[in-house]
């Protein structure tokens, strides 16, 4: 599978980084191969499907809350740029940035868990290892002899930048990036990673789960863009006021403790408040919807993304003393009172999603939903199915392979369609 006169571009990356699974003729000589991987990524069809999913709030349900769409536009800026000053090519970290939410089912995370317990009998289902199933097999654009779909045919760099979990489902662990059926084009992509491991593998990191320093960066960026964001659309919404946060730490500090830093002690987090708190551009009084209040609001989102990236930059930098840093030459850094201050404010949203009433019954009803429409797809199909996964479902080989094919069917869906869908089906 060599690779037909292809254009690697910046300096650091190789032929074997640039390889893609079926080898294509390059049209335009003058563009990179991670170029157009990252223009494959955003003329695709599931990243225009994440315009209509949920991030934390429903899609539709608000004209000013972000959906997946948006929030993956903006993790893509703020890597693209931290790519960009760490020395990584900034196409293969758009492109990853991209395409790291493109196997979110309906409902967002709510979504993973009911399709995790369908799928329980097949090897579960995780977003990320939906997201390699998309990139390499389900969003078609290149073929091998064979006549199978080799998906978008990214390059390996792309591909491995864009995978979270580097590893099968292991037993106890949630978080993972391949199903079982996609563990060829899997080791293909992570062929080479322990050549790579050298000194600046990271701690505790077995070689073989080790994540490329662009993946790095994808994950990075998703965790600072969601931490700002989520508590900017709580303030706007007026479900988060940051002074009642101050005075009645306990609930918020244990939510940290729960879903992100289990280890942060009181005063560690209090610590990581008061930091906060004492930045010249934090809100000095309630929101009060003005423009003024919108435009401080968002110094505050931006100042605070610079604040995380160029701690993340120089720290980085400082460990590793180059100025252009790929692949596996280094591993992010982020120093701990960073990761303190972006847990902080990931909790503050979080707390305000597990603890509202509302949401908790509309998160139940859609899980129902899920559940009635994969149960009711398995009774009748191939019929109700759309013409790719028909024929999918025509040429698996027995029943396990036919579930993956509704999942995946299930999965592509926007929440609009699954609501509808479901009507159609169940009722």
């Amino acid at each position: 599978m060599s690779v037909a006169g292809s254009n690697v571009g910046r300096v650091g990356y190789d032929e074997h980084d640039a390889e893609r699974w079926v080898a294509e003729p390059v049209k335009r000589p003058g563009r990179t191969a991670f170029a157009r991987d990252r223009a494959r990524v955003l003329h695709s069809a599931a990243l225009r499907r994440l315009a209509a999913k949920t991030q934390v709030v429903t899609a539709g349900s608000d004209d000013f809350v972000r959906n997946r769409l948006t929030h993956s536009l903006e993790v893509a800026q703020i890597g693209r740029e931290l790519a960009s000053t760490l020395g990584c090519d900034p196409d293969i970290v758009d492109a990853a940035c991209l395409a790291h939410d493109l196997g979110h089912p309906p409902f967002g995370h709510n979504g993973e868990r009911a399709l995790d317990q369908l799928a329980a009998g097949i090897g579960g289902f995780e977003g990320n290892a939906q997201t390699l199933r998309l990139l390499t097999r389900l969003e078609s654009k290149t073929f091998d002899p064979d006549g199978r779909s080799a998906g978008l045919n990214l390059s390996r760099a792309t591909l491995d930048a864009a995978t979270k979990y580097p590893w099968p489902r292991r037993d106890g662990e949630r978080k993972f990036g391949v199903y079982a059926d996609d563990l060829e084009v899997f080791g293909w992509l992570r062929n080479g990673v322990s050549a790579g491991v050298g000194p600046g593998v990271a701690s505790g990191v077995a070689a073989g789960d080790r994540r490329c320093l662009e993946a790095q960066v994808m994950d990075f960026a998703d965790d600072v863009a969601y931490s700002v964001h989520d508590v900017e659309d709580g303030i706007v919404a007026h479900s988060i006021d940051l002074d009642q946060v101050g005075a009645e730490r306990a609930p918020y500090w244990e939510t940290v403790r729960q879903v992100y830093l289990p280890t942060a002690t009181d005063d560690d987090l209090d610590e990581g408040w008061r930091r906060l708190t004492s930045l010249a551009y934090w809100p000095s009084g309630p929101f009060d919807d003005s423009r003024r209040a919108l435009a401080g609001l968002k110094d505050l989102t931006s100042e605070l993304i610079g604040r995380f990236c160029t701690a993340a930059e120089q720290a980085t930098h400082a460990r590793f003393g180059r100025s252009r840093l790929v692949r596996y030459d280094a591993d992010l850094v982020v120093p701990p009172g960073v990761r303190t201050e972006i847990a902080l404010l990931k909790g503050i949203g979080m707390y305000h999603v597990l603890n509202s009433p509302a949401r908790q019954k509309r998160r139940a009803i859609q899980r129902e939903l899920l559940t009635e429409l994969v149960e009711a797809l398995v009774k009748i199909a191939p019929r109700g199915l759309d013409v790719p996964f028909a024929a999918d479902f025509a040429q698996a080989a027995d029943d396990d392979a036919r579930l993956r094919v509704i999942i995946d069917q299930v999965a592509s869906l926007t929440d609009p369609s699954a609501q509808a869908w479901h009507t159609q089906l169940v009722g």
